[in-house]
């Protein structure tokens, strides 16, 4: 809420759009899930992770149709939702800690890459997108 009082008083309406988009997926989730009590902590970066891909991809799709005014508002939004998300790890950190959980649950083969996805996306939730934890677990396991 203070933020969203921060971009109204510096008439920020790409910042002040997101936010409200946050506060309204928030309410959703609470409303959705039929109870009265707030979201966890855990429950809250995923869905800030939702909004932030959803602004990406929406980025994306316009700068492929070449609609350039329609992608910065998208990339602008990202950033602003963004920054309530906790740090993200670079990609040699995820990588240390998928060797890691590779070595720990003996994977030796794509067959074991949900077990080995299940276990690094719990240990890193909100650190990493799945894109990347993604990548690097297939680049490990097909070695």
């Amino acid at each position: 809420m203070t933020a969203m009082k921060e971009a109204m008083k510096a008439k920020d309406q790409d910042a002040l759009a997101a936010l409200r988009a946050v506060k309204s997926a928030i309410l959703l989730a609470q409303t959705e899930s039929g109870a009265k009590e707030e979201l966890t902590e855990d429950q809250e970066i995923k869905l800030l992770q939702k909004l932030v891909k959803q602004r990406k991809d929406s980025a994306a799709i316009f700068q492929e149709q070449g609609r350039e005014d329609l992608v910065g508002p998208e990339l602008v939004q990202a950033e602003v939702i963004s920054k309530f998300l906790p740090a993200q790890l670079s990609e040699e950190e995820v990588t240390k800690i998928v060797e890691v959980v590779i070595q720990s649950t003996g994977a030796a083969s794509m067959k074991d890459m949900g077990k080995v996805m299940g276990q690094v996306s719990a240990k890193l939730s909100g650190q990493a997108d799945g894109k990347t934890i993604s990548k690097i677990v297939k680049e490990k396991l097909s070695n």
